[in-house]
């Protein structure tokens, strides 16, 4: 083998990882790439189904709610919203579901795109310390949501540990100039003992959420977490709703969707031109729109008390000012 044969060879054998033997032939799984919220996982360039193993931990961890409220979250990943992954339709997924040594409590997964007993619940329940593993084919195209189904299931998703799944048409998505990803979630905490909040099961049953929030914690998209863009730029929203109660209708205020695709579906009808869109608790959308000038775009859930509980955030667009679509006075 040649030096340069040796290095490109070196340089990829860490993106793989040796799955079995098929027909006496080595066969070769990709490592799914991982993202975590605002970010979105890098698009497909492979034109082929493939062997793709994800590998995601539970993790229960203290973290902050608000700037002044600590929750004490159960989560996929370390973070709320968990992870995002990025696959393609027909690919054959290896996903291993591990759960931290330290942590309290039994967890499992439930995605949306599995076809199969508990969405991969029925096979993942893992206790601490434990991994479980299983797998299943990506037979539609479409933005999924994944949450934990463990115990009573309320308990595990109000307390966080949900994200989202794109599985890719063949070909792919169109590009865009931006991708984000954008999770909504409410929260139902009690006062805080010993300086930690926790879940509320009363506040649950009544449907009354103490927060409202985007991407795990009021001011997920405020300040420096808020989202970038420039004039003339197409950005696309991987938005989820976890719920676990309310739906959601989203809206970005001073801008229209060119393009939804409704209920998060790749492959039917797609809504243009449309101004606010309803997603259901464990439901999902794809949006996309041009922008076309600067300024603070707030994102919000138009149902608009729940503004007041945390559900706002900001798309930060700079550029010129573009005077033929916007201007003060005549």
């Amino acid at each position: 083998m040649t030096i340069f044969k040796l290095k490109k060879t070196l340089k990829v054998l860490p993106l793989l990882l040796i799955a079995g033997y098929l027909n006496g032939t080595m066969a070769f799984a990709e490592v799914a790439k991982l993202t975590t919220a605002p970010n979105v996982p890098p698009a497909l360039k492979r034109s082929k189904a493939e062997t793709v193993v994800v590998n995601l931990e539970a993790k229960e961890y203290v973290g902050n709610l608000t700037k002044d409220v600590k929750y004490g979250f159960w989560s996929f990943g370390g973070t709320v919203p968990g992870p995002m992954a990025r696959l393609r339709v027909g690919d054959s997924i290896e996903f291993h579901l591990s759960n931290a040594k330290d942590n309290t409590q039994p967890h499992n997964i439930d995605i949306h795109a599995v076809n199969g007993p508990g969405g991969g619940a029925a096979f993942t329940t893992v206790d601490p310390g434990q991994e479980k593993v299983f797998t299943f084919k990506a037979k539609a195209a479409g933005l999924f949501i994944y949450h934990c189904a463990a115990g009573s299931i309320v308990d595990h998703i109000s307390n966080g540990m949900y994200g989202l799944v794109l599985v890719e048409p063949e070909g792919g998505l169109p590009s865009v100039d931006r991708e984000y990803y954008v999770m909504e979630s409410e929260f139902f905490a009690s006062d805080p003992e010993d300086g930690v909040a926790s879940f509320d099961i009363q506040r649950g049953l009544d449907e009354h959420a103490s927060h409202v929030v985007f991407n795990g914690k009021e001011g997920g998209l405020l300040g420096d977490n808020a989202l970038k863009a420039k004039v003339g730029e197409t950005v696309r929203i991987y938005f989820g709703n976890i719920g676990p109660n309310s739906i959601s209708s989203f809206h970005i205020i001073g801008e229209i969707f060119d393009k939804v695709y409704n209920d998060g579906g790749i492959g039917g009808a797609i809504g243009k031109n449309i101004q606010t869109t309803l997603v259901p608790s464990a439901g999902a959308t794809i949006v996309e729109f041009k922008v076309d000038a600067p300024g603070a775009y707030a994102l919000v859930d138009h149902s608009i008390y729940r503004v007041a509980k945390g559900a706002i955030g900001h798309l930060v667009v700079e550029g010129d000012k573009n005077p033929e679509v916007i201007r003060q006075g005549k």
